[in-house]
């Protein structure tokens, strides 16, 4: 059988059978020697809701994979928990799992001789991660996601715990009813089902090619997700045939396709981070600059949480993303020649595909959109000489000025707010947690679901060198470059200082003249002392900005 460019080296002729014999003690039969290998990279794990179920989607697919002719080879790679982690030190390894996952996916698969890739993700990191590793492997891939969590009997989710906590800081709830929408809120497998990153990044995938159309929506516990899973085996069988590899899908133009995709749904500003280092890893040239090019002719259309009212789940009832997408292209937003792994075109995918009911109030009509421009804005000024993310869908305004209030960690800024030491017309600042300086980047959810949790959404500002999880939703910049530990200008903001942000001139900027901030930084010391061993201090050093995406290579 053809298509065997890679596990040929490793099981053809007499000087292998050391090999074959370690393999046929796995199971492995003389007939599949004769078989395409592949390698189904699995993130199974009881460790989070969204990966618990990944191990059985992942059988599906072996299965798959041996009908269509071919061998399948099940192996785990990590993952962590970011709604687990969040707001503690632990939450420092999750941007960092992202290369771990990358890299793990690369070794098994270069060292085994696997002709075609299947990886199986379901939640933030795995799922760029698994993209990042099929990108440099560059063979026969396609990805899978794990699927969305349906929302509580009472319409609720893991952002609405976050948020709760602030209320109850605040004094509005009791204890009592905190516990209560936290035993309710996430029950069963599936990644946190609004817009957050997980389903912004199943829907970049999507849109980008690698995936099958339909795959980003689905609920995790679906006959449609079983589906998903043997159709992939079957439909990777297509690509070793055809020789379609990442390389021939993953172009600028389908770059192009998932930015326009991810702003049409109001996702996560991680999109911008994490397809940047997928485009990286495919050697496609994407900065931050092409995502205010695409933003400006980009409406947002989707009521989708975390700053509209629906779940994924919900949508996936309505069509999914198709529909959305057909509406795009028929507009001339998308690149409809695209290559995707079915072997067909975006155009070719989308072809019979209906629009939504007219019924349906999820997604907006192209000519009543929920905002006219991207709500991902890239911001540069004085503050952010190399570029942040806000995320601003316009609900709070879309410029702030106001007066800084400083923190050098997320623990010392979230105690701020819980101990109500914001005041409407505050600038938060919370620093030292960028790619290096964390290191590892953490999400700031906790601090800006208190905020909103304590009402204050549309009277504070909050700035970061840090992240923000899909589910953050408020008047908020992240990503800011260069970050504090690099002595940006970040580093060098003092307590009462103005801090103006416009996103309509796309504007990040500090009331201080230039010869007060270069005396500002003449006098910094770097207040941070980073690990000596393991992963974090691996990482620190090989980290490069988050404006290239945070990669490590």
């Amino acid at each position: 059988m053809k298509n065997r460019k890679y596990s040929k080296h490793l099981v053809d002729g007499p000087n292998q059978a050391a090999s074959r014999s370690m393999l046929r003690g796995a199971g492995f039969t003389s007939e599949d020697f004769k078989k395409p290998f592949v390698g189904i990279a699995s993130t199974g794990a009881k460790v989070t809701p969204c990966n618990m179920h990944i191990n059985g989607l992942a059988d599906i697919v072996e299965d798959s994979i041996s009908d269509a002719g071919g061998k399948g080879v099940l192996f785990n790679t990590i993952t962590v928990s970011d709604g687990i982690s969040m707001g503690t030190q632990g939450m420092k390894y999750s941007l960092v799992s992202r290369e771990v996952i990358a890299d793990s996916i690369e070794t098994v698969v270069g060292c085994l001789g696997y002709d075609g890739v299947i990886a199986i993700g379901g939640c933030d990191k795995n799922m760029p991660g698994c993209i990042i590793g099929l990108a440099r492997l560059d063979r026969p891939s396609i990805f899978i996601y794990g699927g969305s969590i349906r929302p509580s009997e009472k319409n609720t989710d893991y952002v609405t715990v976050c948020e709760k906590v602030g209320e109850f800081a605040k004094g509005d709830i009791s204890e009592e009813e905190l516990i209560e929408i936290e035993t309710i809120s996430v029950k069963g497998p599936g990644s946190c089902g609004g817009m957050y990153t997980a389903n912004t990044m199943a829907s970049a995938i999507e849109a980008l090619g690698m995936s099958l159309p339909g795959s980003s929506s689905q609920d995790a516990l679906s006959d449609n997700k079983l589906n998903d899973c043997k159709a992939s085996g079957e439909a990777v069988m297509h690509l070793l045939e055809k020789d379609i590899k990442p390389s021939d899908i993953m172009t600028k133009a389908a770059f192009e396709n998932a930015i326009t995709v991810v702003i049409a749904l109001g996702g996560s500003t991680n999109a911008v981070l994490h397809l940047l280092a997928m485009a990286h890893a495919i050697d496609v040239d994407l900065h931050l600059d092409d995502f205010s090019r695409i933003g400006k002719r980009t409406p947002v259309l989707a009521d989708l949480k975390p700053f509209g009212s629906h779940f994924m789940s919900q949508l996936n009832a309505q069509g999914g993303i198709e529909p959305v997408m057909k509406m795009l292209l028929d507009q001339g937003l998308l690149h409809g020649d695209c290559l995707t792994v079915t072997g067909k075109t975006v155009k070719e995918n989308l072809q019979n595909i209906n629009g939504y009911t007219k019924e349906q109030s999820i997604i907006m009509g192209l000519d009543k959109p929920i905002k006219n421009s991207s709500h991902l804005r890239i911001l540069y000024g004085n503050l952010s000489p190399e570029g942040a993310v806000a995320k601003i869908t316009g609900k709070e305004g879309t410029s702030f000025s106001g007066i800084a209030k400083v923190y050098n960690s997320e623990e010392d800024g979230l105690k701020a707010i819980l101990d109500k030491k914001i005041q409407p017309g505050d600038v938060i600042i919370i620093r030292y947690e960028g790619p290096k300086g964390g290191p590892g980047m953490r999400e700031m959810l906790k601090p800006t679901s208190a905020i909103m949790g304590q009402g204050l959404g549309d009277k504070v500002a909050f700035l970061t060198d840090g992240r923000f999880s899909g589910g953050t939703h408020g008047f908020v910049v992240g990503h800011i470059t260069p970050e504090a530990f690099d002595g940006g200008p970040l580093a060098l903001v003092e307590n009462g200082d103005r801090i103006t942000i416009d996103a309509d001139k796309d504007l990040l900027s500090i009331d201080i003249s230039d010869e007060d901030l270069a005396k500002r930084k003449s006098e910094w010391i770097n207040p941070i002392t980073h690990p000596k061993k393991g992963v974090l201090a691996k990482y620190a050093k090989s980290v490069k900005s988050a404006s290239l995406g945070a990669i490590t290579d």
